[in-house]
């Protein structure tokens, strides 16, 4: 994106592998006025909590209050805990567990979504991403399994496609996006990185690096569509 007027680019959860270095590149390439992180793990003006719609106001308060944001990334997302992993059958589909995933991979960023797609200038290409998941198109589902990511992530897809047709009438110059990064060195795929083939994980800079590259040839055409890390749709 090139600067012609103030603006900002916003990473909700960059604390986590792929938010931080997407932050850190943001910084250094100095295409933004100013650069905000958010994430729950953060304290004070830079605290944000997904499962919290008070705290995704606050923190859209304080992005208000600067240039208005051309950029916001979506990074966080939840595959499993210490305690808890994907579930590898419906015999072990748990309510509560497919209701925090729910919440963290869909309802949070449709609520980052109501807070801060208000702040993004109009008549200007803005853009407005989400870390989503090949694994999350029902078109691509061979092998099963992970319900609650799978799913999680497919009403992430939907929600992105609603607000990119919603947006499109305020703005016809926004963008709205899933990305899939591909397989990251992050905590999220420590568990599964044994079947990665070679060559094929990548580290979390990297990771940056290609998203900012789809993002920054995003066109409006491509609005509610799902990218993977070299650019290519991929299918819902």
């Amino acid at each position: 994106m090139n600067r012609k007027s103030k603006s900002s680019a916003v990473i909700i959860g960059a604390s986590g592998g792929i938010g931080s270095a997407l932050e850190a590149t943001l910084t250094e390439e100095d295409t933004f006025d100013i650069v905000y992180g958010f994430a729950r793990s953060r304290s004070g003006g830079q605290h944000i909590d997904l499962l919290d719609e008070a705290s995704i106001a606050a923190a859209a308060k304080r992005v208000a209050g600067g240039p208005p944001p051309k950029l916001v990334i979506i990074a966080s997302g939840l595959l499993h805990t210490d305690k808890k992993g994907p579930e590898k059958t419906f015999r072990d589909l748990n309510p509560e567990w497919l209701a925090r995933v729910y919440a963290v991979n869909a309802i949070g960023p449709a609520l980052v979504a109501k807070h801060f797609l208000p702040l993004m200038p109009k008549g200007e290409r803005c853009v407005f991403a989400a870390l989503s998941a090949r694994v999350g198109s029902i078109s691509d589902n061979r092998l099963g399994g992970w319900y609650g990511y799978r799913a999680s992530k497919a009403a992430l897809n939907m929600l992105l496609r609603n607000l990119a047709i919603e947006e499109q009438r305020k703005n016809s110059r926004s963008i709205i996006v899933g990305l899939h990064p591909g397989t990251v060195d992050t905590a999220l795929s420590h568990p599964f990185q044994g079947n990665v083939p070679e060559g094929k994980l990548f580290d979390t800079d990297r990771a940056a690096l290609q998203l900012l590259d789809v993002i920054e040839e995003l066109k409006v055409p491509d609005s509610g569509k799902l990218f993977d890390h070299e650019g290519k749709e991929i299918t819902f």
